[in-house]
C-alpha cells in the first residue's frame, strides 16, 4: 500500500461522519498515551510523584466535582487522571501484542501457503494446536507465572530487565506475550488461504520465472496484495487485546505498577453497594469508547479494502 492508496483511504474514511468520529477518537487516545508516556519517564526521571498517584486519604470517594470531574478513589486520586493515564496501558498492550500477533499470523500463513508440503503441514499443525487452547486461560496463567514469582529466576530477570527497557511493569510484559502468541491464528488461516491462491497467478509465476527469491517474492509481490487483510485484522485484534488486558488486570494477574483501567474497576467495585459508582464508571467509560471506535473503524477499514466488497 503505497502513500496515494493511504491517502485515498483516509479520504473516504473522513467522508462518513461515524468513520471519522471513530479514527479521532482514537487519535486522541493515542495522543492521550503518548503524553501519558513521556510524562510517566519524566516523572520518573525527575524521581517525583506523577499526578495520577496523587492523593490523600482526606479526599477518599469524593463524588465528581468541578476540581475532580469524576471524583477520586478510596486513596483520593483524582480519577479522571488515572483514567486517562491508563489510556497508556491499552493503547502499548493493543499495539504491540497486535503486532506480535500480525507478526506471527503473517509469516506462518504466508510461508505455509506458498511453500506447500512440510511447511505447510508445520504451519497447519502450529495454528490448529494453538486454536485448540483456551486462549484467556493461558493468558492468565502466563501472567500469574511472571507477576507471582514462578518463574525460573534467570527468565524472570530478563523480564524484568524488559519491563525497565520498555518503561513497563513485568505484567504488562507478559500480558504482551500472551495475547500476541495466541492471537495470530485467525490471520494465519486468511493469509494462508490467500496466499494458496496468489502462488498461481501470472505475476507471480513470473516472478519466478524471472529467478526471484521466494522472501523476494513473498515480501514484494505477496504481503503488500494481503495488506488489507493485515490492517482489518490488526485493528479488530487492538481492541481484542485492550478487553482482555482488562480483564486480566481487574483478576490481578495483569498490570499493577501502572494505571490500568481493569485495576480500577476491581478497586472501584468494592465500593458500589454504598453508591461510590464513579471509579467504576469512568474507567468503563473510557475502555468503552476505545473500544467502540476501534470496531467502527475496522468495519469501515473492511468496506474501504476488501476487495469483495467493492462495486
Amino acid at each position: 500500500m503505497d502513500y496515494t492508496s493511504i491517502l485515498n483511504v483516509l479520504k473516504r474514511l473522513m467522508k462518513d461522519k461515524f468513520s471519522a468520529a471513530a479514527l479521532l477518537i482514537i487519535c486522541l487516545y493515542f495522543a492521550f498515551a503518548l503524553f501519558s508516556e513521556v510524562y510517566g519517564f519524566y516523572c520518573s526521571k525527575a524521581k517525583i510523584t506523577p499526578l495520577y498517584e496523587r492523593g490523600s486519604i482526606e479526599n477518599a470517594y469524593q463524588p465528581p466535582s468541578s476540581s475532580h470531574w469524576l471524583g477520586t478513589d478510596f486513596k483520593g486520586r483524582d480519577v479522571f487522571w488515572r483514567a486517562m493515564h491508563a489510556s497508556r496501558t491499552a493503547v502499548k498492550i493493543g499495539f504491540f501484542s497486535s503486532f506480535l500477533a500480525v507478526m506471527i499470523g503473517v509469516a506462518l500463513g504466508a510461508a505455509g501457503g506458498y511453500f506447500g508440503g512440510w511447511i505447510d503441514d508445520f504451519a497447519v499443525w502450529t495454528y490448529s494446536t494453538f486454536a485448540s487452547m483456551p486462549t484467556l486461560l493461558f493468558i492468565l496463567a502466563f501472567a500469574l507465572l511472571v507477576t507471582k514469582g514462578f518463574l525460573y529466576p534467570p527468565l524472570a530477570e530478563a523480564f524484568n530487565a524488559t519491563a525497565q527497557f520498555f518503561n513497563a511493569d513485568p505484567g504488562m510484559i507478559a500480558v504482551y506475550l500472551g495475547i500476541g502468541i495466541t492471537g495470530w491464528v485467525g490471520l494465519c488461516r486468511v493469509v494462508r488461504g490467500e496466499a494458496m491462491k496468489l502462488k498461481n497467478t501470472a505475476y507471480i509465476q513470473a516472478a519466478k520465472a524471472l529467478g526471484f527469491s521466494p522472501f523476494k517474492i513473498i515480501m514484494r509481490h505477496m504481503i503488500p496484495n494481503l495488506f488489507h487483510l493485515i490492517i482489518i485484522y490488526f485493528t479488530l485484534r487492538f481492541a481484542y487485546a485492550v478487553m482482555t488486558e482488562v480483564i486480566v488486570s481487574y483478576l490481578g494477574l495483569g498490570v499493577q505498577m501502572e494505571p490500568s483501567w481493569g485495576v480500577m474497576i476491581s478497586d472501584g467495585q468494592q465500593r458500589l453497594w454504598q453508591g461510590v459508582w464513579w471509579e467504576v464508571a469512568g474507567a468503563t467509560g473510557f475502555m468503552f469508547f476505545l473500544v467502540l471506535a476501534l470496531h467502527m473503524l475496522g468495519d469501515s477499514l473492511r468496506d474501504i479494502l476488501d476487495p469483495r466488497l467493492k462495486t
